[in-house]
């Protein structure tokens, strides 16, 4: 009875552990995953980013072969060619939808963990009842 307790009280913290955003394991890259209210923000930030190219790329589409484009660098403006800067802007865009789906990947890998450690608490709950007594419901934060 001591162990289904002391195996309940371990999955419990797991469980805020992880609602909390303190899940540090190492991910396979080695990277250590996002708690999950940074993992939200990054994914705001990269859909935001998505977004802009996405209007510089609109923007592009509009403009003649020969049309002038300028890149700020620094406190300067430089002269690109239209190919190079849509080229770059694919680019990005590119890296960005592969950032969303890694960050979209961590954020469902913890939601899972978290679902996985619900079900485990609910089965050691159920073993923690002493036989012919009804579950007592427990709330689960």
């Amino acid at each position: 009875m001591a162990e289904v307790q002391q195996r309940l009280q371990g999955l419990t913290t797991g469980y805020q552990n992880i609602q909390q955003g303190e899940l540090h394991k190492p991910h396979l890259t080695g990277f250590y995953m996002l708690i999950p209210q940074q993992s939200y923000k990054t994914m705001q930030k990269l859909e935001s980013q998505q977004q802009e190219n996405k209007a510089v790329q609109k923007e592009f589409s509009g403009l003649k072969d020969e049309a002038n484009i300028y890149k700020m660098v620094g406190p300067v403006l430089l002269k690109q060619d239209k190919t190079e800067a849509v080229l770059a802007v694919d680019g990005r865009l590119e890296y960005i939808e592969n950032e969303i789906k890694r960050v979209e990947k961590q954020i469902k890998d913890v939601e899972d963990k978290s679902d996985e450690l619900r079900a485990q608490i609910m089965q050691a709950q159920s073993e923690s009842q002493p036989q012919g007594q009804g579950p007592q419901p427990q709330a689960i934060a």
